[in-house]
């Protein structure tokens, strides 16, 4: 019955609005804040009781803000962790927090986390009713330092996992993006003279009334191809694009199977293999330090680590660690760690110092990632500059072959 009551006290402060106010105290000094409440009568009534005499009432709207992403969640987690340090009260962190996004998005979510918390709701409760900005990993950690009465340090340890783990997505990235952009710049590039540009010169070439080399000939049979049919070539392409990563995106099946094919990349494959263990080991030292158990810290490490295989193998790791086996063997089991990370986490559980053996095996594959990025980086120059190279070099001799041909004839 009390829980009931507290869902809809809830519900009802979800609907509520958010009113700031002016007026006056029984000193005569002026004073403004923000209250949540269902009409302005509410507000007047409320401060009335509280002795001030109000003199402005309005409701704030808040705009629909931008889309909220995994850094502001990392900034809001960041700034609660401080201010709970600090000795501020949630209830004013939040209104601290909320205050200062500039994204009003993140406002207004943290303004329902606060009526959630003030109606008697633990912060943990508050976070699970929204999945989509705060994973079970998150949640759990939360309740974890709620009960041990640790809020803050765990906040402070979510924050810096977060804050690494979107370090080492941008590494990723930043490595992927170049050699892709290349590629579309490319494209672009070629579609542009195969449309415009070798057209003009074949209106040129007509009037030579000479045979024409085979590579001028080969180039303006493609053109003639991009001209007629570029439109089916823009929209399969694009269209393809479209579908595979929506494939991606919700086939499990799909997902498993390029999972698989980019961990075998001839030039990627190893960085994103020592991203997905840096981020494996980091999730599981950063749980089994807040006491969270083992086999249930795995049910959130195998989908932190965003690799199906490594999801495949934890699923498979925590199977045998729930039936005794140590996490040594069951990791050796699944032979998709290396030998060194399994000879770290045996130490680990040896001197029973597990946690600073993961966070050492994940500051060790986070600097290699940085070294492999940097790498790649200074590859793929050279490499993407052969390829240009040759495309549009080869497309532009071939257009000139002929009037050097005519040249030498002259």
């Amino acid at each position: 019955m009390a829980t009931a009551s507290r869902n809809s006290a809830s519900a009802r402060l979800n609907k509520d609005a958010i009113f700031a106010w002016e007026g006056k105290d029984k000193s005569g000094k002026s004073v403004r804040g923000e209250l949540r409440a269902g009409g302005e009568a509410v507000v007047s009534a409320t401060l009335r009781r509280q002795g001030i005499l109000v003199t402005k009432i309005k409701k704030k709207n808040f705009r629909s803000g931008k889309r909220i992403s995994d850094k502001d969640i990392t900034l809001f987690t960041r700034q609660l962790a401080t201010m709970m340090k600090a000795g501020v009260p949630l209830l004013q962190a939040f209104d601290i927090i909320a205050k200062g996004n500039a994204n009003p998005s993140v406002s207004k979510l943290v303004q329902d986390i606060r009526a959630d918390v003030e109606t008697g709701s633990s912060l943990n409760q508050a976070f699970r009713k929204f999945p989509l900005y705060f994973d079970p990993l998150f949640c759990n950690l939360v309740g974890a330092g709620e009960q041990a009465g640790i809020l803050e340090d765990l906040l402070t340890r979510l924050a810096v996992y977060k804050e690494k783990t979107i370090a080492i997505k941008g590494k990723i990235k930043s490595a992927m993006f170049y050699p892709v952009s290349i590629l579309v710049v490319a494209f672009v590039v070629t579609a542009v003279i195969m449309i415009w540009v070798v057209p003009a010169f074949k209106d040129v070439f007509k009037s030579f009334g000479a045979d024409l080399p085979a590579p001028t000939l080969f180039v303006m049979a493609i053109s003639d191809f991009f001209v007629e049919w570029w439109y089916l070539i823009f929209g399969l392409i694009f269209g393809g694009l479209y579908l595979f990563f929506q494939s991606w995106k919700r086939s499990l099946k799909v997902q498993q199977t390029m999972d698989r094919l980019l961990l075998k990349a001839p030039i990627f494959g190893a960085v994103i293999r020592k991203a997905t263990i840096a981020r494996w080991t980091r999730t599981l030292a950063t749980m089994f330090a807040a006491g969270v158990p083992l086999v249930e810290s795995l049910d959130s490490v195998g989908g932190a680590c965003g690799n199906a295989v490594y999801l495949d193998a934890t699923k498979k790791i925590q199977t045998e660690v729930s039936t005794g086996t140590s996490l040594t063997a069951a990791m050796q089991n699944s032979e998709v760690f290396p030998n060194m990370v399994t000879q770290m986490v045996s130490i680990g559980e040896e001197s029973g110092s597990l946690d600073m053996m993961l966070g050492k095996v994940a500051d060790f594959y986070e600097e290699e990632v940085d070294d492999a990025v940097a790498s790649l980086s200074s590859l793929m120059e050279p490499l993407i500059m052969v390829v240009l190279g040759v495309l549009i070099g080869g497309l532009v001799i071939a257009m000139y072959l002929p009037i050097f041909k005519l040249g030498a004839v002259v």
